[in-house]
């Protein structure tokens, strides 16, 4: 029995196109947005000479809004809009194409051998995240919403049809990390007066924070002065996500994804205070259609849309799905109508701890490596040549009771 490869090693992504041609090198499969840049799109392509002959290597990275479902296209029509297209070609290189190599590069290429070619793309900062909208039970096809590809193929030219047997695409994500800096903490209040009365309904809820990790519960703090002679029946506390929808027009679109009512009265002349916990999470909403949830990888889970932090000044016209999360705390009157407030929180993934990454300068020694889970990764036989990288197969991890998609090109 071999033994495994060592832990506390950087990993590399590969996949292979259909013939065994093609093969194409991705040091991570998430790029993050920092706001000020966005990590660089950088990768190696394995050609086999022989196969190749007098064709070319052309590499594209596409992002792309698909608003409509996939089997809906009909007619030459397509629900599906180009955000932005970028092309390279890879073998041979263009002279204006050339740069210096990067950190993975200068890694992998050695190692590849003389048929391996370098590629890069740099990610626009005004493109939006991945995001996902969650699919009906009846839908069918790739799901709606922001997603980024990658895609190496063999031609004469950019204009030749692409045969998926000597072609390779790869789905990447473009993702956004919790703020170092969280902002204020959120608080809100109104002052209901009603008719023929002098006397009001005073409402203030506030959260103990405004950054909130994904599965941290939230804690709504609710303040009721009732000197009014009415009476409150009941209290609701939801929390909801907003989508906006940006493409020919924008439209906004809201969704509860956890709430709580209860039957708590506040009596004339009295007052009350509590403190609701809800947890929004995306298994308590797999079955509403249209949810957005964060870009994710085939055959592996993912989580509710985390909000979306926009730079000042971007083109909101090219964003495509903005995310953002309120509370809200609704008071039920007795005759007197609704009472209401709402309160903006952000929901995110903490930044991950720093990882030793190929794409690194060689003067940035790191301080500590995360374990790579050897469960979930496929090592190949000849991981004994190089005892400092790891190679995981791009396609897809094996899951047990899982069929292979054999027409979809998707991981």
């Amino acid at each position: 029995m071999p033994l495994p490869p060592p832990l506390f090693l950087p990993r590399v992504f590969k996949k292979s196109s259909p013939n065994c041609k093609l093969t194409v090198y991705l040091g991570k499969r998430d790029f993050v947005d920092h706001l000020d840049r966005v990590d660089p799109v950088d990768g190696v392509v394995l050609v086999d000479p022989e196969y190749l002959k007098d064709r070319k290597v052309f590499v594209t990275l596409t992002c792309a809004f698909r608003y409509g479902r996939e089997d809906l296209d009909v007619l030459g029509l397509s629900f599906r809009k180009d955000l932005f297209v970028a092309t390279c070609q890879a073998v041979p290189t263009l002279p204006q194409e050339q740069c210096s190599p990067t950190r993975l590069q200068e890694r992998l290429l050695p190692q590849l051998g003389a048929h391996a070619h370098p590629f890069s793309f740099t990610i626009p900062q005004n493109l939006p995240c991945s995001v996902t909208l969650q699919p009906g039970p009846e839908d069918t096809g790739k799901a709606c919403g922001v997603d980024y590809e990658i895609r190496a193929f063999c031609a004469k030219s950019l204009e030749e049809k692409i045969h998926k047997r000597n072609s390779v695409r790869l789905v990447i994500r473009k993702v956004q990390y919790a703020p170092e800096k969280p902002g204020p903490q959120p608080m809100a209040e109104t002052t209901r007066h009603f008719l023929m009365s002098d006397r009001s309904l005073h409402l203030e809820a506030s959260l103990d924070k405004e950054l909130y990790y994904h599965g941290e519960p939230i804690s709504v703090n609710v303040h009721v002065t009732n000197n009014s002679s009415k009476s409150v029946k009941k209290i609701k506390v939801s929390v909801r996500q907003y989508a906006d929808i940006c493409l020919f027009s924008t439209a906004q679109y809201k969704c509860p994804v956890a709430q709580i009512e209860q039957d708590d009265q506040v009596s004339p002349s009295s007052t009350f205070c509590k403190v609701y916990t809800l947890t929004p999470l995306l298994s308590q909403n797999r079955e509403k259609r249209g949810l957005a949830l964060d870009g994710k990888l085939k055959h592996e889970d993912t989580n509710l849309a985390s909000s979306t932090i926009v730079k000042e000044g971007a083109n909101k016209e090219v964003l495509g799905i903005l995310v953002s999360y309120r509370v809200k705390v609704k008071l039920v009157v007795s005759r007197g109508g609704d009472v209401s407030v709402e309160l903006p929180f952000v929901l995110m993934h903490p930044k991950p701890p720093e990882q030793f990454a190929l794409t690194r300068p060689q003067s940035v020694v790191p301080e500590a490596d995360t374990p790579v889970d050897t469960n979930l990764i496929e090592f190949e036989t000849n991981y004994g040549q190089d005892d400092d990288i790891v190679f995981e197969d791009f396609a897809r991890l094996r899951l047990k009771g899982v069929k292979d998609d054999k027409d979809d090109d998707h991981f």
